[in-house]
C-alpha cells in the first residue's frame, strides 16, 4: 500500500498534514470545505467559475442580478452535488452585497473565497461616450468588486484568513481598443485595488490576487463583437481568434480553474499577483513580422 501524505498551509502560516490516505481511498478536493461566494455566476465566465468551483467540492453562494443565477445553481447541484444559495441582486449596491455574504455566512458558517467576477463592457467612441455608461462600468467594475470585498472581509477576517480573487483584465493594464475607454479604466483600476488589499490584509492572512483574462467565448463578448460588427458579429470573432496564439478564444472553464487555483490552499504564497490569461495574445510584437 502507498500511502499518501497531503501538506496544507494553514491561516497562520504553519505548514500541517491535511489528510493521510491509502491506495484507493477518497483523497479530499482541493476547495472542499470551503464557501465561495461568486458574483456574475448566472452566465458566462461566472458560471465557468462556479462550475469548477462545484467540482472541486466548494459550498458556494452565487451571485447575480439575472434570476437564471437559480437555473445555475439548480443544474451544478444536479451534476455535482454541491451546496448551493443564491442571491438575486446588484453588485453596485453595497447594502446587496453585505446580505448576499451574510446568507453565505448563515447557509455554511463561513466565506472562504470570494470570486469578484461581475463585469459590465459597451463599446462607444470615447467623443460620443456618456457620462452615463462611463459610470454604469464605474458602479459595476469597480464599486461592484469593491462593495464584494467590503462585505466579505470582515467575515474574513473573524474566521482568521482567505482569498479574494478579482476578475481584471489585460485590457487597460497592458493593452487596449478603440471605444473600450470606460472598460480599460476600471479594469486597470482593479491591479491598483488587487495590490493594495494584498498589502494591507497579508499580515492578517487575506491573500488579494487577480486574473487578467484576454477573450473568453461569452455573452458579453458576443454583444461586444455585434458592437464591433453589426452585420457579421461571428466575423469579429473569428478575427479575434485569428491574433491569439492559440488561435482560440479562452473556454470559461479554463478561466475558472484559475480561480479555483488561486482560491486554493495550493496558492497559499501568492498573493498581489496579476496573472495573465489569454492564449499568449499579448505577447506578439507584430502580426506580419517574423518566421512562422
Amino acid at each position: 500500500m502507498v500511502e499518501i501524505r497531503l501538506l496544507k498551509r494553514s491561516q497562520k502560516g504553519t505548514l500541517k498534514v491535511w489528510k493521510s490516505s491509502k491506495k484507493g481511498e477518497k483523497i479530499m478536493k482541493k476547495l472542499e470545505g470551503k464557501v465561495a461566494l461568486i458574483t456574475g455566476a448566472a452566465l458566462g465566465l461566472g458560471k465557468g467559475i462556479a462550475t469548477v468551483y462545484a467540482k472541486y467540492g466548494a459550498k458556494m453562494c452565487l451571485v447575480d442580478l439575472l434570476p437564471e443565477v437559480e437555473e445555475t445553481a439548480k443544474e451544478l447541484g444536479e451534476t455535482y452535488g454541491a451546496q448551493i444559495v443564491t442571491y438575486v441582486g446588484d453588485v453596485s449596491n453595497k447594502d446587496h452585497m453585505k446580505e448576499a455574504a451574510k446568507k453565505a455566512k448563515d447557509a455554511f458558517g463561513q466565506v472562504n473565497v470570494a470570486c469578484c467576477n461581475a463585469g459590465v463592457c459597451c463599446l462607444a467612441p470615447f467623443e460620443e461616450m456618456s457620462d452615463e455608461m462611463r459610470d454604469f462600468h464605474i458602479d459595476v467594475n469597480i464599486k461592484g468588486v469593491w462593495n464584494t470585498c467590503q462585505a466579505v472581509i470582515p467575515y474574513m477576517l473573524e474566521q482568521g484568513g482567505g482569498s479574494i480573487v478579482i476578475a481584471s483584465s489585460v485590457t487597460g493594464d497592458i493593452v487596449a481598443d478603440a471605444g473600450e475607454a470606460a472598460y480599460a479604466m476600471t479594469k486597470a483600476a482593479l491591479v491598483g485595488l488587487t495590490k493594495c488589499l494584498a498589502i494591507e490584509y497579508a499580515d492578517r492572512h487575506i491573500r488579494v490576487n487577480c486574473s487578467q483574462l484576454g477573450y473568453a467565448r461569452t455573452p458579453m463578448v458576443e454583444k461586444m463583437a455585434t458592437e464591433s460588427n453589426p452585420d457579421n458579429p461571428e466575423s469579429a470573432i473569428q478575427d479575434i481568434a485569428v491574433g491569439v496564439p492559440m488561435k482560440r478564444l479562452a473556454d470559461p472553464l479554463e478561466v475558472g480553474e484559475l480561480f479555483a487555483f488561486l482560491g486554493s490552499d495550493e496558492a497559499s504564497y501568492l498573493t498581489g499577483s496579476q496573472i495573465v490569461i489569454d492564449g499568449g495574445s499579448t505577447l506578439p510584437e507584430t502580426m506580419s513580422m517574423g518566421t512562422n
